[in-house]
């Protein structure tokens, strides 16, 4: 999950482990995703801000990648709106989306990630009766 703003700024909220899924639906999501290691996690962080950056993105998006077991990771998409799961990243970086979409939609520059602690665990999931 990443947001950026009109001043070039790109910050990410940690990333979502949303492997369970059935017919292409998100089933649970988690995060932080406890299969990565830190090298890993600190290159997929990296490579989706420096995607943002590129093409001078503003607002919150998602890059999906793929992670083999090799913990080697590839491109699937950008989805360039806030995502139903983006709760489980607010609740593990204590940074509210929603109210950062609307900042950098009034002009404000976002916080500096060296801001951002990424603490704890958070897991959603959703149920379909």
């Amino acid at each position: 999950q990443v947001i950026g703003d009109s001043f070039g700024n790109v910050i990410h909220v940690g990333e979502r482990d949303c492997s369970m899924q059935r017919r292409h639906q998100k089933l649970i999501e988690e995060s932080p995703a406890i299969l990565l290691d830190e090298k890993t996690r600190t290159r997929l962080h990296e490579t989706a801000i420096k995607a943002a950056k590129a093409i001078g993105y503003e607002g919150a998006g998602t890059f999906e990648f793929l992670v083999d077991k090799n913990l080697d990771f590839y491109f699937i998409e950008m989805n360039t709106r806030l995502q139903v799961e983006h709760c489980v990243s607010e609740m593990v970086s204590e940074i509210d989306i929603i109210e950062q979409m609307i900042k950098v939609a009034e002009g404000y520059a976002l916080p500096s990630q060296e801001s951002i602690k990424l603490n704890g665990h958070s897991i959603e999931c959703r149920i379909t009766a």
